[in-house]
């Protein structure tokens, strides 16, 4: 028989704190992909990432309304297994999946209303530089709760981009969340443009940043510029840590640094960070199970940050932020 040992359970402290503060808010995911990782898919997962965007786009156009339904219902379903009070996701609104993805997503959100409060928010996948592009964009963010995008779809355009995008919110008075500097390299500068643009139009407190992990990939002195500028636009960032600690390797020189989001350091100078399970069990990432702890816990090594207030605010308070959550 062993002696009883008593020692700190940070996990059992975390997730009861997480309770008391209203339950886990997952920031970010793409519940119309998920689940589509075939066993033919995956054979193909080693693919460049241009290349497996081109198979999701098969799978986009090819899916039936009833088959994408399934998909964010299940998703929902694995949320509520963990307790997640409120989640949001990604929707994808472009030619080829035309209406389909907004059908299920208003048709699931119905189903479970009473179980997790849903928010969507539209996906130009292929941009909006474009007419056939931007007049489906239009349509999506008539449905949308927030205003979404990927700044690097209308690359070299960025600035046009996130012109279209912040003033289309700031007419429909909406939330607006951006994916930027996600390639893990010092040549992206796509925060601090959001940042600036924020304050531009005037949309401080409603913009939210996805992933920033290029962030950590330059000096001290740039990040904490980037932070001066994100604080004085009240953005947000929210981290997906399972989904981007597989960062492609580099011969590109940099700060020491891994491919997650610099949490510690951003929470330092005021800015909020929530968190998210992005990608689940599809080309991109056929092993995210989207489980919230295993993404908090990541969150916490990587970044060797252990402030247990901050973290259950990342976990929920902020998430709720992010969301536009009273």
């Amino acid at each position: 028989m062993t002696n009883k040992i008593d020692y700190l359970n940070l996990k059992e402290i975390i997730l009861q704190k997480i309770k008391e503060n209203g339950g886990w808010v997952n920031a970010h995911a793409h519940f119309d992909r998920s689940y589509t990782v075939t066993p033919e898919l995956f054979k193909l997962v080693n693919k460049k990432r241009d290349q497996k965007w081109l198979l999701n786009k098969d799978i986009r156009k090819n899916s039936t309304v009833d088959q994408i339904y399934d998909r964010i219902a299940k998703s929902l379903e694995l949320m509520i297994e963990q307790d997640v009070t409120a989640t949001v996701s990604f929707i994808d609104v472009t030619p080829d999946v035309k209406d389909k993805a907004i059908k299920a997503a208003e048709k699931a959100r119905d189903a479970y209303k009473s179980q997790i409060l849903i928010k969507y928010i539209c996906l130009p996948t292929y941009g909006v530089l474009k007419k056939e592009n931007r007049d489906w964009f239009e349509v999506g963010a008539d449905f949308a709760d927030i205003i979404g995008s990927t700044v690097k779809t209308d690359s070299p355009h960025e600035e046009e981009h996130i012109d279209i995008i912040l003033k289309t919110a700031k007419e429909k008075n909406k939330m607006v969340h951006m994916h930027v500097d996600e390639l893990n390299i010092p040549e992206e500068h796509e925060t601090e443009l959001l940042a600036r643009k924020t304050i531009e139009y005037g949309m401080e407190e409603k913009v939210v940043g996805i992933h920033g992990i290029s962030i950590a990939a330059r000096p001290r002195k740039e990040r904490e510029e980037v932070y001066k500028q994100m604080k004085k636009a009240k953005m947000i960032m929210v981290a997906n840590p399972m989904s981007w600690i597989d960062g492609w390797r580099s011969e590109v020189m940099t700060p020491t640094h891994n491919s997650i989001t610099p949490a510690d350091e951003l929470t330092k100078f005021g800015i909020p960070v929530a968190i998210g399970i992005d990608n689940l069990y599809d080309i991109f990432k056929p092993m995210n199970d989207g489980n919230m702890w295993n993404d908090l816990r990541l969150l916490m090594e990587a970044n060797r940050w252990f402030d247990i207030e901050e973290i259950v605010k990342v976990a929920t308070i902020n998430g709720r932020k992010a969301m536009g959550i009273k």
